[in-house]
Formats: C-alpha cells, structure tokens, sequence
C-alpha cells in the first residue's frame, strides 16, 4: 500500500525541545511520522507516484501540537458545580463532549489528558477520537474524581450526598479506595486522579492513602496524579510516587526540592484562576472568589519561580471546561502565565506545552517535538510566538492543524456556536427586598443598583450569586 506524504515547505521551525527555533527549515512526513527536517526534507525524498500533499510556510511557524494536560471533556462549560454534576444526562454529557473535542483541535492543542470526569465519558470519548468516529485531539482520561470526605469534589451536605453524575466519588477507607481504583481499571481509565484539599490549606489524603493508591494502580499498569495545590500534599505525593502533580500553588524550599530530585512534573493549572482574576468582572464572577484567587495567584507566582529556578520540569494544563474558561478558547494562555508566574522563557514554556505533555498522553518520547521518528502533531502558526507567546491564543493566526500527519479540515460556522450544560435555575442574583426597591441610593443595602461604575456586581451580590459552599469560600483565603 502506498504511503501518504506531507511536506511542510520553508517555515520557521520551533521543534519543541527547548532549542532554538530553525528558519527556512521543511518537515516531511510519512503516513504520521516525522521522517526529515531540513535540507533532506523536500520533494525529492517522497518515491515516484506515492501521494504528496504540499504546505508552504514561508513567513510563518511551525511548532508540534499543543498538549493540554488538564482539560476536563465532561464540564461542558458550566457556571456552577451543580451544573457539572445534576443538570445535564450522561447520554447530552456524552454528545457534547464529543462536540466539544472538536473545538479543543482546532485550537491547535492535539493532545489533552482529562484528570477526572463524570461517569465514563472521558473512556468513550477517547476510543471515538481513536476510532475516527470523533474529530478531536489525542486523549488519556481519568474517571471520576477520587475523593475524601475533606477533599475536592465531596461539595454537598451529607444529607444529599455524592450524586451518580457527580465528578467525584467518596471513599474514606483504604479498602473503597483500592476497590475503586480496580472499578476504574476495569472500566477502562488511562489513570486514576485523587483529589486533595481544595485551596491547599491542609492534607485530605493520609501518606499511606496515596501510597498504597498509587501501588496499586501502578500494579494494574496505569498512572496517578493528584490536585494538590498545598505544600504538605505536593510533598507526600512525591513520596507515594504519583506520576504528575496538578497545581502546586504554595510550597516550602524542602518540597521543591523534593519534587525537583524526583523528576516528577508539575502542572500548575494556571488559567482558571487568571481568567477569574483578570476577566472575572466581564461575566460578573463572584468578588470574594477574585479576590481568594487573586491571592493565590500572588503565592502561586512564588512558589513557581522558586521551582523553575530548582529545576522543577513544568507542563501545560488549564481546567478548561467551565464557563470561564471554555473548549477551545484559553488553552495557548497557560504558555503566557507560566512565562509571568514561573519565569519561563518563551521557549521554555512552548516545550512545556508540547514536549512535556507526552508523558500524559501515555506517548513520552513519540510525541510533542518536530525531531524524526515523532508522531506528526504540528501546528503552522501565523506569527511568531517565541517573540510573542501570545499570537497561539489567537484562533485565526493557527492555519493548519496537522495530527498523526492529517490535515485537520474543520467545519468553522459550526464551532462558532456554543452547546453548554443545562443552566441551573437562578430566580435573580440578589434579594428582592423593601430596601432595595424603596431605600435611599446610597446607603448599605438600598437603592435600585448593586453595581459598581462598569456593571459589576458589588461584593455582597457576587456572594449572593455564587452560592458556594463556606468550606470552599473560607478556604480560599489564604492569606
């Protein structure tokens, strides 16, 4: 059977590895491998007869897909928790993930990992994307979440409980753990996620809890991570030998280097809190979570510095899959905040987001460079992005998508809609009282508006308007 060749003719080629970048330099493939680069690369190396399909990158950049390491498929951008977990049918969860797939490709990013999901989504989504039934990235999932009774994802009273459709799911013994990671093996999981502290302030897994998860899944052929935002967390998942850390917001000198001696990568998981912070007013996101978020942010930028410089190895991930911070729109901005909160340099943080990615996809090594022998996951980029990171959040300015050596054609007037979870159900963002509608403008809690000049809800109304959990709340005051 003939092969099919691409040439990617006369770009600028940042090949992901840190170097740097190459200009004037073809990439020739063959079937979905990287086979030349450089002056060996051109038409004369494809046989006699054999299918060429030709890119000219004169003026533009080629770089190796983007890898998202943290990109949740079942979230369906929604507002709030409960959206997440009640509203929306595992059979619509399932159809608009496979939806959504697609927009996260077109962004350029080819590989995502998802650390946790409802029910087992993330498994059939995956094996459509493998099969071709579904256009999307590369993908390894997780199922649900994980948890303890003090960690993420147990957000509800007791009397309600954890739901099916939950992201989550609650053991508090070591025995529902290991039953649980076998569940999940079973069913078909790339890895298992634990879930710890929400905002880091204390250990929701015992060390021994980790260790004997990650034994076993270890045992069972699969890998672990865990969100773990602490110092105390990050450290005893080092110990129990988890595969890849998410977040690590705040962490001592010793746990850094710890984790920089181990190898074990870190994925900081910036984005979310950056959107909140930085265009939460836009959609009128809660003023007490800004500002919890905007502090972590400040600890964050710390402790991330201090791990770059220790030689802590970063990768890109981004939450993507909530309403602030959709499929398929923010993924390139993590290479810009590991540039401001961890000192990265550009090139750095393009190898973080391509080359470091591989070893969650299950692809360390075959994945996330332009070098030959690669699978070919290549982005051409209108703009340079080593002179400004920014030019890969622009949609418009990535030309050609290129995964396992196929142009990715995509139906654009499509993907310009959006098809969210069901909304849950909001009478109004504040209390409808005699005050408000009768008292003098002006004073605490009267008049006709609750905004500050540029439509904002004032602090008060955003605690109305999220409804969170006080655990949550108190603990993103970290100060």
């Amino acid at each position: 059977m003939a092969s099919s060749w691409l040439l990617i003719e006369n770009g600028t080629v940042v090949d992901g590895t840190g170097a740097p970048a190459a200009a004037g330099t073809s990439v020739l493939v063959e079937g979905d491998r990287i086979v030349k680069i450089g002056a060996e690369a051109n038409a004369d190396a494809v046989p006699r007869g054999e299918r060429l399909t030709r890119i000219d990158a004169t003026g533009k950049h080629v770089l190796p897909g983007l890898i998202d390491a943290h990109c949740h498929m079942t979230y369906g951008e929604s507002r709030s928790e409960e959206e997440i977990d009640l509203y929306t049918s595992p059979e619509l969860r399932t159809l608009k993930a496979a939806f959504h797939a697609q927009k996260v490709l077109r962004a350029g990013v080819t590989g995502i990992s998802q650390p946790g999901g409802s029910y087992y989504i993330g498994v059939g989504l995956r094996e459509a994307i493998n099969d071709g039934i579904v256009q999307g990235p590369r993908m390894t999932s997780a199922g649900r979440y994980l948890s303890t009774s003090n960690s993420l994802t147990d957000w509800y009273p007791d009397s309600v409980g954890v739901p099916e459709g939950s992201i989550g799911v609650l053991h508090n013994t070591v025995d529902g753990m290991k039953d649980e990671v076998r569940r999940q093996v079973k069913n078909g999981v790339d890895l298992i996620k634990l879930a710890d502290s929400p905002y880091g302030t204390y250990q929701a897994f015992t060390d021994d809890e980790m260790k004997i998860v990650a034994d076993l899944a270890h045992q069972l052929g699969k890998k672990v991570t865990i969100h773990a935002r602490g110092s105390s967390e990050v450290d005893a998942a080092v110990r129990a030998g988890i595969d890849w850390i998410m977040h690590g917001n705040v962490m001592s000198d010793a746990t850094i280097s710890r984790l920089a001696e181990s190898g074990t990568p870190l994925v900081p998981t910036l984005l979310l809190l950056a959107n909140i912070v930085d265009f939460g007013p836009k959609v009128l996101a809660p003023a007490p979570m800004r500002d919890g978020m905007a502090r972590m942010l400040d600890q964050t930028g710390d402790s991330l510095h201090r791990a770059h410089q220790a030689g802590v190895k970063m990768a890109m991930g981004t939450d993507t899959g909530f309403s602030v911070a959709p499929y398929g729109e923010w993924h390139a901005r993590e290479l810009e905040l590991l540039m401001t909160y961890a000192g990265m340099s550009s090139l750095e943080a393009i190898q973080a987001g391509t080359q470091h990615g591989a070893l969650m996809l299950g692809l360390d090594g075959q994945v996330g460079a332009i070098v030959p022998g690669m699978l070919a996951d290549i982005i051409v980029v209108d703009g340079d992005p080593v002179a400004d990171i920014k030019v890969l959040q622009d949609k418009r300015r990535i030309e050609t998508v290129v995964k396992g050596g196929v142009v990715q054609v995509f139906d654009e007037t499509a993907l310009r809609r959006s098809w969210p979870h069901d909304r849950g159900q909001a009478y109004s963002v504040t209390d409808l009282t005699y005050d408000l509608v009768y008292g003098e403008p002006g004073e605490a809690g009267n008049g006709d508006a609750h905004e500050t000049g540029n439509g904002e809800l004032d602090a008060s109304d955003a605690e109305d308007l999220v409804a969170d959990l006080q655990h949550r709340e108190t603990s993103a005051r970290l100060c």
